[in-house]
């Protein structure tokens, strides 16, 4: 899916990394130095502290340095695209660019969030989501992402419910055209759950430290659905928890972490991601 760069000297290491502040906590390169050294690929994944207001001068390190890529992370994921050449058609609709390919001196702007988080969620638990009756929690930057893709695969209807109901309206109003859409706010969302087929938390409510808290109240979940958390810190929430006590199968977000990972090597390769090294190497890394 990705292409290799015509104009790179083949026998030059690949140099890749990832641009965020903070950037310490971050997994990228573990899990990218793990893939690369499974495909048998010679280069370096390296984390890069870039503080707000140097952003501009970072990308353009990138060109003079001659990196064929980086990750971009919080919170330079929206400025960025004033940086950059070209804009991938969904990273516009999303209004985020987590993944920078440079052809050349050309730099291109992807979001592979959401497409890694279906791969994902197609792969492990639901391989096929058309015409299913999602509902997604939240209306933030990595629902934006995940709704965006979700869209793409014809489900039945996407339900967006967020603490700010205006929020998710405008956000229903916004892609109406790319499917069957509606936002509403949370305080609404026991009405919403009947006939869900899959119910996705895209908020950062359950997320370490704070794991004892939970998105909706226990008894609105329903039985038997698929549930799936975007959190990977800690692997099971307690939304995840109660899920699987009544009979949910669940997803947690380690999967989205490697798939768009995944997408990101594909474009920087051209090469197929090797996704059970790539995994294992995150997993490790949370123990």
């Amino acid at each position: 899916m990705g292409k290799t760069n015509p104009e790179r000297d083949h026998n030059l290491p690949l140099l890749l990394g990832v641009m965020g502040d903070p950037i310490i906590q971050s997994k990228s390169p573990t899990m990218h130095t793990a893939a690369l050294q499974a495909s048998g690929l010679r280069g370096s994944y390296l984390p890069f502290h870039v503080k707000r207001g140097d952003l501009r001068q970072a990308i353009l390190g990138i060109r003079a340095l001659g990196f064929r890529g980086v990750n971009v992370t919080v919170p330079h994921k929206v400025e960025v695209m004033d940086y950059i050449d070209e804009i991938d058609e969904g990273a516009r609709y999303i209004g985020a660019v987590n993944t920078i390919v440079n052809d050349g001196g050309l730099l291109k702007g992807y979001n592979t969030d959401g497409m890694g988080y279906i791969r994902s969620l197609k792969d492990e638990v639901v391989p096929d989501l058309a015409g299913r009756k999602v509902l997604v929690i939240g209306a933030g930057g990595a629902a934006r992402g995940i709704i965006y893709a979700l869209l793409q695969e014809q489900p039945g209807q996407v339900i967006v419910a967020n603490r700010t109901e205006s929020t998710a309206q405008k956000l229903a109003a916004e892609w109406a055209h790319l499917g069957n859409i509606k936002g509403c706010g949370l305080e609404q969302i026991e009405s919403h759950l009947p006939g869900i087929d899959v119910l996705i938390n895209t908020t950062s409510v359950g997320m370490y430290p704070r794991t004892a808290e939970m998105p909706i109240a226990p008894d609105y979940i329903p039985e038997g659905i698929v549930v799936s958390d975007l959190i990977y810190n800690p692997l099971q929430t307690e939304l995840l928890r109660q899920a699987k006590q009544r009979g949910c199968t669940v997803h947690n977000g380690v999967g989205m972490f490697v798939y768009q990972g995944a997408y990101a090597f594909e474009y920087w390769t051209g090469q197929p991601a090797p996704i059970e090294a790539m995994k294992a190497a995150v997993l490790a890394s949370l123990d």
